[in-house]
């Protein structure tokens, strides 16, 4: 589940486990703060509607910030240093940097 209610419901449910989802959007629509919830939704147990995973951060505009995922752990009662030791950020530098990484993590994935 991505965190907010009525966004799970358009997605019927959430995103998809084991998958890339790529965002996309005008300046300031909530792009960065929707990835950054996600990367701690996915670290919740199942019966809190998470997958007990980890996430990996592309990073395409610089906007990976560790102390708004901290927030959000906390919001949900979450150990925030626990929560920053399972996502993996990478820099993505241009598109076929971007799409690099994309063959890497799906490698790292199967």
């Amino acid at each position: 589940q991505t965190g907010a209610k009525e966004l799970d419901k358009l997605l019927g449910g959430g995103l998809e486990t084991g998958s890339i989802t790529e965002l996309f959007g005008e300046f300031r629509t909530g792009k960065s703060q929707l990835c950054h919830t996600l990367c701690v939704t996915c670290q919740l147990p199942f019966e809190q509607g998470g997958a007990e995973g980890m996430a990996l951060y592309i990073d395409t505009e610089g906007t990976f910030r560790p102390e708004r995922l901290r927030a959000v752990a906390e919001r949900y009662g979450l150990d925030p240093d626990d929560i920053l030791d399972n996502v993996a950020v990478a820099k993505a530098y241009n598109t076929d940097h971007q799409t690099q990484l994309l063959v890497q993590a799906s490698a790292m994935m199967a």
